[in-house]
């Protein structure tokens, strides 16, 4: 394609980005309406990280969100202004409690109020507690390939990036302070102060009134809550820091950030941030508020409590990709992250992608695909769905890959580990899933007596088919058996116009064959796992409730 020809493809592509109802693009646009009143070489793009417990999903998805909204502006832009993404580690903050989910924790209570890059690390492995957390939050993002940037607050506030905005922040202090403290409680407000001295003493972040303060100076003053002397310190070098919002806003300003979204719990501190961000003469980011995820009992999810899941466990059960998706769908609607909802995110991402190819551009922008790989998502060829798997596992009690091979392999000639290495990785998935979350809850129900008749007729039917027989064949052998009550359907009429079967008969089908409560199209399965297999487990369960 020549230079001309991928003008016109950009230029194309941009029409129909401009009229998408997808979230990253709607984000997108009111990026490209803020540059119209101010215009800038560059967009900054910044997701926050408070590394005061171990990485959690919902860090990997603002990074990976807000990595959505950044490629769908350089398709508005053409990729004519330049961006860039910073991972931004408030690692500076002082570590208030000791995480539930941590080793070594008596070594953690030594340090209670020091910054988190002084306070030792628990694991053993890193330099500092924030450091340990920082390296397992860039670790997975570099695995996923994200483009961005690591910045540390220590680093920013130690070698003097942020002592212009410091100083900026010390000459404004009356205007900061007249936004502050309107929103805070009467006890806290007597005593509170934007800046934060780090004890030379002690080494912790001291929330202690400022007696003083010289602008031109460029310092502050307080009694050391210990020994009462008083002590002054520059506002710039490290000497201090600031209170969190005022911190967040100083950053946006001193960095000139145009994007940051947050979660919907910070939706007063965002307005609070962003007032004090123009106070210094900044111009506060677009973004919105996102809802928080929830754990299996509807809580919020907490990085020190460790009671949502971490980014390790999702990559043990299910690809990336799945829990791109996952980020993708409904940012603004709250949702369970809990081990649950692995399979449905496995199987719909590649519904997606086969639909992928078959849809006209506007379609394809609307794809969760074409967001998750930033517009180039991968041809599809996942022959077996995940559930599938899952239930071949739980059908065979298979430990091991090469069982479940066996049964893709002659249901699929000619797919193998070496022709699909992902589907190769879902089998490994399938299995730690089944062993964790599947085996130990299996529970098998007796059949009632009309449904040992439908099965035992279902067994017969299925015995005199070919072995060969395929998964459509299969399905409708087992839709005509279920026709019949109690599974008849009157709403639901088949193509011959009699009445439909509910989905009580194939409920029932997994519920007594396989101790699960639901499964994969059940002609799909029995295709697989093998007629004879399947009809050798209906024996199994009639002879158990015999």
């Amino acid at each position: 394609m020549s230079v001309a020809d991928l003008s016109a493809a950009a230029s194309d592509l941009r029409a129909f980005a401009e009229q998408s109802g997808a979230w990253p693009f709607e984000q997108a646009r009111a990026i490209v309406a803020r540059l119209k009143k101010k215009p800038k070489d560059e967009v900054l793009f910044e997701t926050g990280y408070g590394p005061s417990g171990l990485p959690h999903i919902g860090t990997f998805g603002e990074v990976a969100r807000t990595t959505m909204v950044r490629h769908a502006f350089r398709v508005l832009t053409e990729d004519r202004i330049k961006t860039r993404l910073i991972a931004f580690s408030d690692d500076m903050d002082g570590l208030r409690k000791v995480p539930d989910n941590v080793p070594n924790k008596e070594l953690l209570e030594k340090h209670l109020g020091q910054p988190l890059t002084t306070v030792p690390d628990p694991f053993g492995t890193d330099t500092s507690f924030g450091a340990h957390n920082n390296a397992r939050l860039r670790a997975f993002l570099d695995a996923f390939g994200f483009d961005y940037e690591f910045a540390s607050s220590t680093d920013y506030y130690k070698s003097g990036k942020f002592d212009a905005a410091l100083l900026r922040m010390l000459e404004r202090l009356e205007q900061v302070m007249a936004i502050m403290l309107p929103s805070l409680r009467e006890e806290r407000a007597a005593s509170y102060s934007p800046f934060l001295p780090i004890c030379p003493r002690t080494g912790m972040v001291l929330y202690v009134p400022i007696v003083a303060h010289d602008v031109e100076a460029g310092t502050v003053s307080f009694d050391d809550p210990d020994t009462k002397e008083r002590v002054t310190l520059p506002v710039t070098g490290g000497h201090c820091k600031l209170q969190w919002k005022p911190d967040w806003a100083m950053r946006w300003y001193a960095l000139s950030v145009d994007y940051e979204m947050a979660g919907k719990d910070l939706i007063d501190s965002v307005k609070l941030s962003g007032k004090i961000c123009a106070a210094l003469g900044g111009t506060p980011p677009e973004g919105f508020n996102y809802e928080l995820f929830l754990d299996e009992k509807g809580q919020k999810i907490s990085k020190s409590k460790g009671n949502g899941l971490t980014i390790d466990e999702w990559l043990r059960y299910a690809s990336p990709e799945s829990l791109s998706l996952f980020m993708y769908r409904e940012p603004k609607a709250a949702k369970r992250l809990y081990f649950d909802v692995i399979p449905r995110n496995v199987d719909d991402y590649q519904q997606y992608l086969e639909a992928f190819p078959k849809q006209d551009t506007k379609q394809q922008l609307g794809n969760p695909v074409w967001h998750i790989h930033s517009g180039h998502p991968p041809k599809a060829d996942m022959p077996v769905t995940f559930q599938l798997l899952l239930t071949l596992v739980s059908s065979s009690n298979a430990e091991n890959a090469e069982t479940l091979w066996g049964f893709i392999a002659r249901y699929r000639p000619g797919v193998t580990p070496e022709t699909h290495p992902k589907l190769d990785a879902m089998v490994g998935y399938a299995i730690n899933y089944y062993r964790d979350f599947v085996a130990p809850t299996k529970k098998f129900r007796e059949p009632t007596e009309s449904e040992r008749a439908a099965l035992q007729d279902l067994r017969d039917a299925l015995s005199n088919l070919p072995q060969s027989s395929s998964a459509e064949e299969i399905q409708n052998v087992v839709y005509e058996i279920g026709r019949r009550e109690p599974f008849l359907d009157a709403v639901k009429k088949g193509k011959d116009g009699r009445p439909g079967v509910s989905l009580d008969w194939f409920n029932m089908l997994y519920q007594v064959l396989l101790g699960q409560e639901k499964g994969p199209r059940f002609g799909s399965f029995v295709a697989v796992y093998g007629i004879a297999n399947s009809v050798a487990m209906i024996d199994g369960a009639l002879a158990r409730s015999a």
